[in-house]
């Protein structure tokens, strides 16, 4: 198990919660179970607020080698449709901070009706951010 994609799993259900989903199912959990192959692509998180589900993916700097692959798989699973009432499944991609830039070219080349049921998120390390924010209130001891 990588701890970095737990990580990124982790700070994309934080996102999920911010939004009032309820985690369904989701990778490198304790207490869940992992969530089922969604057509052949595996997903990070499954989320439910109401009657609306939605699906969370992480894109790793792999992903971003092989662009049609992973816009096949963003649209593929951003069509997605609930099988009982066919109500759309919002689709959460998070994306680091360096690959953000690469992530919105390639949902800006989607057609309308694809992207509105995305949302692309940007996971930041919390760890690193907290860092830097000690850093700026230290005072200094040598100039």
């Amino acid at each position: 198990m990588n701890y970095d994609r737990r990580k990124d799993v982790d700070a994309l259900i934080e996102q999920f919660w911010k939004r009032g989903y309820m985690t369904v199912s989701r990778k490198y959990g304790t207490y869940l179970p992992e969530p089922d192959k969604v057509g052949s692509y595996d997903v990070d998180v499954i989320a439910r607020y109401n009657d609306s589900f939605a699906i969370g993916i992480v894109l790793t700097d792999e992903d971003f080698f092989d662009l049609k692959k992973t816009q096949n798989k963003i649209v593929y699973l951003s069509t997605r449709q609930t099988k009982f009432n066919g109500k759309k499944v919002a689709l959460f991609v998070g994306v680091s901070l360096k690959n953000y830039k690469t992530a919105k070219s390639i949902l800006e080349t989607l057609p309308n009706e694809v992207r509105k049921n995305i949302r692309l998120i940007q996971i930041i390390d919390r760890q690193n951010s907290e860092q830097t924010a000690k850093r700026k209130n230290n005072n200094v001891l040598f100039s």
